[in-house]
């Protein structure tokens, strides 16, 4: 059983949060989001609380998920979320233009990635700013960037998390 289920989650001031037929509506100061649900867990959303029941015992591995995915549609629409890359390498680059991100990576070509709506993407030097009010676009959309040119262990060039740490390797020795 869940943990994270039983307990009712609380919904800020300047939040509203809507049911109607397993489709969750969450507003707030950041935007909007909607999601649906299936109907094995019943979601009630009373004196400022949300509150997720179980109808049926096979449904309990969604009970924690569920409740998951509320908060972060209520944190995403409060606070939104944010992931921070840094591209090292020499001569690689990022910048914005228009709906594209352009990257030089040390390919014959530049990396041209378009930006999902509803995200915001800046690029100052070499770190990548991805922000947004939906936890699950904003850390694809990382993931995608960072795929294209992962880090390796030798000299640290690549795209990386900024919070992720890079184990280097010695390399060959010269006898």
């Amino acid at each position: 059983m869940s943990r994270v289920a039983k307990k009712p989650i609380i919904i800020p001031e300047k939040t509203t949060v809507a049911v109607d037929k397993g489709v969750v509506s969450v507003k707030g100061p950041k935007g909007e989001m909607t999601r649906s649900f299936k109907p094995g867990i019943e979601i009630v959303v009373a004196d400022g609380t949300v509150t997720l029941t179980l109808k049926r015992p096979e449904d309990a591995v969604l009970w924690g998920t569920y409740a998951s995915h509320i908060k972060n549609m209520i944190q995403g629409v409060v606070s939104g979320f944010e992931k921070k890359l840094i591209i090292e390498g020499i001569g690689f680059k990022s910048d914005v233009k228009g709906t594209e991100l352009v990257m030089s990576l040390g390919f014959s070509h530049p990396v041209k990635m378009a930006i999902p709506a509803g995200l915001k993407v800046t690029a100052d030097k070499n770190i990548v700013s991805i922000s947004g009010v939906d936890k699950e676009a904003v850390g694809a959309f990382a993931a995608a960037i960072r795929a294209k040119k992962k880090p390796e262990p030798y000299k640290g060039k690549g795209i990386r998390y900024e919070n992720e740490v890079i184990r280097r390797k010695q390399g060959k020795k010269a006898a």
